[in-house]
């Protein structure tokens, strides 16, 4: 069996080992570290939690422990994909280094600049930092990249998730072509595969198993969940992972429970709470002092659950997790690898609980098909929820259906519809009776020039004159009928009638400039020069036009009613 000292470290860096109590190293460990200190380029491909850390920290320390680092260039770049997992190579490389002289730098978000500035300016043999932040710092001058001699990408597959690979292409280009460098991956995707044949040269490709593979020592199982209503899915889905802690009893002294979003975080924390459960939310969103004081509480047991998104799922190194509940099933299905690889560490056993949903059955598909193997199914706690269906009416096909009245277009109810003869016939009759009620209050001419405006017969309008019969009596007539009832009956009697056309006003009101006014006075048009024209038309001809001025024929001056009866 291969022990560390068998592998050609510095003495400092096996005392630093034997310091943690670590003898034997992991198979990735055993086949990284000979080519790593050869100076080759390494790949290496392993499942989470086998110690790849440790893989490119060993050969790391003792290739530096020759030379001096200079001001803001760093002789070796360690990139990871979160905060977490940077700071967390940034223990491994104290733990490990102690004995020695090197100095490291950790840029990462959530801390000051200032700082970080003041230690690249003192000059740092490793620097450990995220792609985001590492660029900012060369972008405003602060970085000089080119005496880097060893570049280690940790967690690659993370980085290409969270869309960092542009800007590790870009970090490549800032290194020195004669770098070395260590490229670790839990999983290979084609983008990665197309990174490693481009930016490597002839690297040793050390797989200790198979891509996408899940740890022999961690119990697996899916519960699978189906809500009774729509509106109270997120309240039954919580009940049940609290039912499934309960059920694993003192076994589960801690535990992380992942969510695919971060609003579900908070959420199932809170509820964890709630029901007197020691539960603390992490994710993105958190300040980095609280995240840190977050992850140091779940470490020295002081916080049993922990309520992660993705970010923590990556590289965390806490050996002694014995749960992982997915409450949700990954998007990614690379995700649940990482995710369950947080527990059954270091040669430990672990368990890994996943609820799925209705929605997540694809993802659950996608999930098995990776791993190349079904995942356990078991019990529901909390039993069926969905409640009893029952027929009705709606939902049989064989019933009958009770067949709604047609729609019409029209909203309201339709009209009836009149004659229109009839229709102006009942509007004379309106007319008529309105003028003789006008009449007998009339008793003097001088009474009905004098009476008030509102008093008098409003004036019809035009389409209602037009509609008129011809035996409607006029202003003019009113007024004549007025004057002479003092005269015998005789002689009104002997009064030769007067025809239509003397008698009848212009029913075409407003098309030539004669016509009577209200009081049926006859009013001659004149233009503005005072030249009076009397009856003419627009054109200034006397009656040429037909249907203009008082020249209507009498067939238009005629109703409906008398056009038809005639």
């Amino acid at each position: 069996m291969t022990k560390f000292s068998d592998l050609n470290l510095d003495p400092k860096v096996l005392k630093a080992i034997a310091d943690t109590g670590y003898e034997t190293p992991t198979p990735i460990q055993a086949g990284a570290i000979p080519p790593a200190l050869e100076g080759r380029d390494v790949l290496g491909i392993a499942q989470t939690g086998t110690g790849k850390t440790a893989s490119f920290t060993l050969p790391m320390i003792t290739l530096l422990g020759r030379g001096r680092a200079r001001a803001r260039m760093p002789r070796s770049l360690v990139l990871a994909p979160t905060r977490e997992l940077a700071a967390q190579v940034a223990e491994n490389f104290d733990a490990y280094a102690k004995y020695t002289k090197l100095t490291k730098a950790l840029l990462i978000g959530g801390t000051s600049f200032k700082e970080q500035d003041q230690l690249i300016d003192k000059g740092v043999d490793v620097l450990i930092a995220t792609p985001g932040r590492l660029i900012d710092h060369f972008e405003r001058g602060k970085l000089i990249l080119s005496d880097v001699k060893i570049m280690v990408v940790d967690e690659a597959d993370r980085m290409l998730d969270m869309g960092f690979i542009p800007d590790i292409e870009r970090i490549f280009q800032m290194t020195p072509f004669t770098r070395q460098t260590l490229f670790f991956s839990a999983t290979m995707a084609p983008e990665i595969e197309r990174i490693t044949n481009t930016f490597l040269s002839n690297p040793a490709k050390i797989e200790v198993a198979r891509a996408a593979t899940t740890g022999e020592n961690i119990k697996q199982g899916v519960v699978i969940f189906q809500s009774s209503n729509k509106t109270k899915a997120d309240a039954e889905k919580r009940e049940l992972l609290r039912r499934l802690i309960a059920a694993e009893g003192d076994a589960c002294s801690n535990a992380i429970i992942f969510c695919n979003r971060k609003s579900d975080v908070d959420v199932v924390a809170k509820s964890l709470k709630k029901h007197g459960m020691n539960a603390e939310p992490i994710h993105g969103d958190l300040d980095q002092s609280h995240r840190t004081r977050t992850l140091d509480g779940f470490r020295d047991g002081s916080i049993r659950f922990l309520v992660a998104s993705d970010v923590a799922a990556r590289g965390l190194d806490i050996p002694a997790v014995t749960h992982v509940f997915n409450f949700d099933v990954p998007s990614h299905a690379e995700d649940y690898v990482h995710r369950i690889g947080r527990t059954g560490r270091a040669g430990r056993s672990g368990v890994a609980i996943m609820i799925c949903a209705a929605r997540d059955e694809k993802n659950l598909a996608d999930v098995e098909r990776l791993v190349q193997k079904p995942i356990p199914r078991l019990d529901n706690p909390m039993g069926d929820v969905t409640p009893p269906t029952t027929t009705s009416p709606a939902d049989d096909v064989d019933a009958p259906r009770e067949e709604k009245p047609r729609r019409t277009r029209t909203r309201g109810p339709r009209k009836a519809e009149v004659p229109i003869a009839v229709e102006l016939a009942a509007e004379a009759t309106a007319d008529q009776t309105t003028e003789d009620a006008a009449e007998t209050e009339v008793e003097s001419p001088s009474e009905s020039s004098d009476a008030p405006r509102a008093e008098r017969r409003p004036r019809r309008s035009r389409s209602r004159r037009d509609a008129a019969p011809e035996t409607a009596p006029t202003p003019a007539l009113e007024a004549a009928e007025t004057v002479t009832v003092t005269a015998p009956v005789a002689e009104v009697a002997k009064a030769p009638a007067q025809s239509n056309e003397d008698t009848q006003p212009n029913r075409r009101g407003g098309r030539s400039r004669g016509g009577q006014d209200r009081n049926g006075q006859e009013r001659g048009g004149q233009d503005r020069n005072g030249q009076d024209h009397g009856n003419r038309d627009r054109g200034g001809h006397q009656g040429n036009v037909v249907g203009m001025g008082d020249d209507t024929p009498e067939f238009i001056a005629k109703s409906f009613q008398e056009r038809s009866n005639g």
